[in-house]
C-alpha cells in the first residue's frame, strides 16, 4: 500500500472537510428586517376578555456564532410612538404619560447578557429589559424557527419568544382595576444577514 498517496488523499478530504466546516458554522451578525418582525402583546380587559396590540417596526441586531453559541448576542428595540391595536383613541392614550408616556420614553429595549444553546433549536436567553427608565433582568426561552436564503439571494434567519412581565414592575401601574398587571408578549424576529 503507497501510504504517501493515502496520505495525501486523507489529507485533501480533511481539507474539503475543513473549508465546508467553516463556512457551516461561521460567525455572523444580523439586521432585524422589521417588516418581518413583530411585537405583539396581550393583557386582560376588565377580567372579562383578553385585549391584543402591537409595536410595529422593531429594529435591532443578533449576532450567531455557530461554533460557540455563547458568543451569541440580541439588541432589540421598538419605538413607544408605535403603538397599534387598531383603535386610534385608544392608541392615543397608550402613549400618554399614563401608559408608555412616548414623549419621556420613546423605545423599549432587550440586550442580551448570556445566550445557552438548550436544544436542537431552542436557547435560553438572559438580559436586561428596560422599559418606562426602569431596566429589569429577564430570561426567555427562545425557538430558532429556520435560515435560508430568499429569493434574492440573503440570508435569513428568525427566532420567537413567548414570555410574561407584570407592568407595574416598570411603573406602569395606572388603572389597574381595569387592565391587567400581567402583559404576555410574543417576539418574532427575522434578520438579515449581512454577509452573503
Amino acid at each position: 500500500m503507497n501510504f504517501a498517496y493515502v496520505f495525501k488523499i486523507a489529507a485533501a478530504v480533511f481539507g474539503v472537510f475543513v473549508a465546508t466546516g467553516v463556512t457551516s458554522v461561521a460567525a455572523d451578525t444580523y439586521r432585524v428586517d422589521p417588516v418581518h418582525s413583530a411585537v405583539i402583546f396581550r393583557i386582560q380587559h376588565l377580567g372579562v376578555s383578553d385585549a391584543f396590540g402591537r409595536i410595529n417596526d422593531p429594529s435591532g441586531s443578533f449576532f450567531l456564532d455557530e461554533a460557540d453559541p455563547g458568543k451569541n448576542s440580541i439588541e432589540i428595540s421598538v419605538n413607544t410612538h408605535k403603538v397599534d391595536t387598531a383603535n386610534d383613541k385608544r392608541d392615543k392614550n397608550l402613549r400618554s404619560p399614563d401608559f408608555f408616556n412616548v414623549e419621556e420614553f420613546p423605545s423599549i429595549s432587550f440586550k442580551s447578557r448570556e445566550f445557552e444553546k438548550t436544544g436542537v433549536k431552542t436557547y435560553r436567553i438572559t438580559g436586561d429589559l428596560t422599559m418606562l427608565g426602569v431596566t429589569k433582568p429577564l430570561t426567555v426561552t427562545a425557538t430558532r424557527v429556520g435560515s435560508g436564503k430568499d429569493p434574492w439571494g440573503r440570508y435569513r434567519t428568525g427566532f420567537t419568544t413567548e414570555f410574561t412581565i407584570k407592568r407595574s414592575e416598570f411603573g406602569m401601574d395606572f388603572l389597574m382595576s381595569g387592565l391587567g398587571d400581567d402583559v404576555h408578549i410574543t417576539v418574532s424576529v427575522e434578520g438579515i444577514r449581512l454577509r452573503k
